[in-house]
This record gives structure tokens, C-alpha cells and sequence, in this order.
């Protein structure tokens, strides 16, 4: 079942509302009771977390106009109607309005859970989409994403801000799983097209003559538009650039220069070669290659972005564990030297997949972060990279992570982190001095 899923049950019959809410109840969900569509509209909008069961016959607003104003309020609401012995037709109108579907009575209560659970996961997912999409149209969420304290995502973070309020095209590049297309967004979201057309399309999904139809026409779909139209006034991102058939490059090269300076739509082109040693500068026309690279971005891979590791395992498997209901593992000395020291030829992306692996063996009691990197599939590389650190720089990264999962973990109480690393305050103080960690941020 999705966690944090509400069910709102509508019906005028004290006994029925009240038997639906218990049996939901006793199936995990979090049920709320009305015994009218009036009292329901009262805390129902556009963003409710969650399923309506409503009877479709009731006094006042019936089911069919209390559907309409759900329906007006947030079409992808799932709606499920209950209906008597001979209103099928009603139910049938329902459906056409937007209903997720409709219950006969008597109904089957396995059949009810069933179909809520159902309707649960459909809005679990149509949320998590809608969020994910504010998020994407907001620089400050994406900023935030960009976790890491090392030079080079500080760097990152500047160049991001200051090249997208600069607005000219730009080339990202990157190893694989850097972020670079979460990148392209932040460059969209911090700059003055934030809140116009983000259009991304990958230069390697498509034939030739399927790219050069979706770029720049026709398109077969009705109503649908070449993408360099749809994007105008926006950003429309390249994803592969280096994929880009030479006749297209061409095309692209003309596109821009017809636009003049500034640009009505900003390219943004991310290159995915790195890690096969070549370079962008390889596979564009010279001339598009610096109409691109003019402002351009490198993405550190997370081999050298040294105790970042550590934060962002944490980060992640607190994410995780919060999702599967369960602790987060805890990361001895000698697992964070293995985190630190690893090649991570699948960079962040890979890390995200440890995490999240780590999480079910903590879940199940069993394995080592030591086994998910041996046996990870992206590993194409020994677990030990050949690029020796100081002890030190290990000691201190481990020592970060510690006292910052304390910290998190008593929500900044400095009394109860004392006690569990067996600190002085003073001595504390100091340490989340020299780490940059503050007592605000876990409050």
C-alpha cells in the first residue's frame, strides 16, 4: 500500500460510513468520515493526499455533483463511486466524468481494499510526479539537491547560478550518472526562463530522420509541435549531443544563428563521453561546438568529491529507510574508508543504488557495504581505487559523518550527542566547528 494515503468516505448513512472507515482502518489506511458532500468539500482540494469513496445517492449535493466539484478541483482525484441496485447507468455517467470506478451494493469488502489500494497507488504516483515537477521548476529545491560540501560542488553550485542568470547556450558534460540532467534544470529553474518550457529530448533514442521530424518537423501527432517550436521562449535541452547525424547538426547550427542574440529559446546540450575518453569537442562541427561551449560546465565525478560520499550515503539511506519502514544502517570505520576509496565508475546513480541495497540487507539483518560493492553490476572496476589519501583526510571524513548522523538522530540536542560520542562540549564545539555543522540545521 502507498504509505500516507488518506481515504475520505461520504455517505449519509451513519452505519455504512462507519463500517467502510473500520474496515479500511484494520487494511492500514488512514480514513476520515463525512456524512455529507458539503462537509467533505471542507477539507478536500486539489492536493488531497489521498482516495474518496462517496455514495452516489445522498441528500443535498448528491454523488454525481459532489464528483463534478472533485473533478473541478483536481481531475486525477480518484473518485470511487458506490452505487445501489439499478443505478449502473449512473455509475456508467460517473465513469465518463471521472470517476476511478464504482462499487455495486452489496459489495465485497476484499473487493473495496483491493480497489482502493489501487486508487492509493495511482495517486501516490500522479503526487510524487506533480511534486517532482515543482521541484524542477524551482531553482532553490534543486540547489538543495546538490549535496556536498567539497570545492568542487561549491564551484558547481557558482557556476550554475551565475551561467544561468547569464542565459547564452551552454554545454554540460559529465560522466555517466553525475547529475548532469538534474543540472540542466537547476540552469533553467535559478535563470530568467524559470517558470516558461523545459523540453528535453535525447539525441540517441531516435533514427535520423525520427530526431530531425521531433526537432524541427513535421510532426505526425495531432496538435503536437517540432520541438524547437514548443521550447520557444524556454529551454530546450539536448541530452547526447555528441549523437547528434552531422545533417542535424547543420540544422541546429542554422537554428541558432537565425535566432540572434539574446536567444528566444536557450539550447543547453549535455555530452556523456568523458569516461570513454573522448571529449565533445570530438564529435561536434567546430562552429556548433563553440556556439555551445561558450559556457560550459564539467561535472565532478564522485570519486574525487572525497567526504561528499559519505553525506550523500547518509542522506540517501535515510531516504530509504523512511520509505521501507525501517533503520537506516549504520556505517562502521572501516565501511566508510571502503565508500571513500571506491572507483564509483556509475558515480552518483550508483551510490543511489548502494544506498538503497544497503537499506533492504540492514532491513533483513545481513551483508556488508563491502559485498554491495563487489557485487554491484555497474562495478567495472576493483572496489579500492589506485589514488592513495591520508589517513587523515579518511579519519576526519568518518568523524563528520558520525557527528552529523548524531546530531540528526537527537535532533540537536548537544547533550545527548555528547553522551553518545563521549564528547566534551567544548571538544564538540570545535569538531562541528572545523566540519561546518550547525546546531540550527537539525533543530
Amino acid at each position: 500500500m502507498a504509505r500516507g494515503i488518506k481515504v475520505a468516505i461520504v455517505d449519509d448513512e451513519k452505519d455504512m460510513r462507519q463500517s467502510i472507515g473500520q474496515w479500511l482502518a484494520l487494511s492500514g489506511f488512514d480514513t476520515s468520515t463525512y456524512a455529507s458532500a458539503e462537509e467533505a468539500l471542507k477539507e478536500i482540494g486539489a492536493d488531497f493526499p489521498g482516495v474518496v469513496i462517496t455514495d452516489i445517492r445522498m441528500p443535498g449535493m448528491d454523488g454525481m455533483a459532489f464528483l463534478k466539484r472533485l473533478m473541478g478541483l483536481d481531475s486525477t482525484l480518484p473518485v470511487i463511486i458506490i452505487t445501489g441496485h439499478g443505478d449502473v447507468p449512473m455509475a456508467v455517467e460517473a465513469m465518463r466524468l471521472g470517476a476511478y470506478d464504482f462499487l455495486e451494493k452489496p459489495f465485497n469488502p476484499d473487493r473495496m481494499t483491493e480497489l482502493t489500494k489501487r486508487a492509493a497507488q495511482t495517486r501516490r504516483l500522479t503526487l510524487d510526479n506533480r511534486t517532482l515537477r515543482r521541484e524542477l521548476s524551482d531553482g532553490t529545491v534543486l540547489m538543495k539537491k546538490l549535496i556536498g560540501t567539497s570545492a568542487a560542488m561549491e564551484r558547481l553550485r557558482e557556476d550554475i547560478l551565475d551561467l544561468g542568470q547569464a542565459d547564452g547556450h551552454a554545454l554540460i558534460e559529465g560522466e555517466t550518472g553525475t547529475g548532469k540532467t538534474m543540472v540542466a534544470h537547476a540552469l533553467h529553474a535559478v535563470g530568467p526562463r524559470a517558470g516558461r518550457k523545459f523540453v528535453v529530448v535525447s539525441c540517441a533514442a531516435y533514427g535520423e530522420e525520427e530526431l530531425a521530424a521531433r526537432l524541427f518537423g513535421p510532426v505526425r501527432a495531432e496538435n503536437a509541435l517540432p520541438l524547437v517550436e514548443e521550447a520557444r521562449g524556454g529551454t530546450l535541452c539536448l541530452e547526447d549531443i555528441e549523437a547528434l547525424p552531422p545533417a542535424l547538426q547543420a540544422r541546429l547550427l542554422s537554428f541558432i544563428n537565425a535566432q540572434g542574440a539574446p536567444a528566444e529559446t536557450r539550447i543547453i546540450a549535455v555530452s556523456n563521453l568523458q569516461e570513454q575518453g573522448k571529449t565533445c569537442e570530438d564529435m561536434l562541427r567546430p562552429d556548433l561546438y563553440y556556439r555551445l561551449a561558450a559556457m560550459k560546465i564539467t561535472l565532478p565525478p564522485l570519486r574525487t568529491r572525497g567526504e561528499d560520499i559519505l553525506t550523500l550515503f547518509t542522506r540517501l539511506s535515510e531516504q530509504f529507510a523512511e520509505e521501507y519502514g525501517c533503520d537506516a544502517p549504520e556505517v562502521s570505520a572501516q565501511e566508510a574508508a571502503q565508500l571513500l576509496q571506491a572507483p564509483w565508475p556509475g558515480n552518483v546513480r550508483q551510490l543511489i543504488n548502494v544506498a538503497e541495497r544497503a537499506v533492504l540487507q540492514n532491513r533483513r539483518g545481513s551483508g556488508s557495504i563491502a559485498s554491495l560493492l563487489m557485487s554491484d553490476a555497474d562495478q567495472a572496476l576493483p572496489v579500492m581505487t589506485t589514488e592513495g589519501k591520508p589517513l587523515k583526510e579518511y579519519v576526519e571524513a568518518f568523524e563528520r559523518m558520525l557527528i552529523d548522523n548524531t546530531m540528526r538522530r537527537h535532533k540537536g540536542s548537544i547533550v545527548n550527542v555528547m553522551e553518545e560520542l563521549s564528547l566534551p562540549r567544548r571538544t564538540l564545539n570545535e569538531k562541528m566547528a572545523k566540519y561546518g555543522l550547525s546546531r540550527s540545521e537539525y533543530l
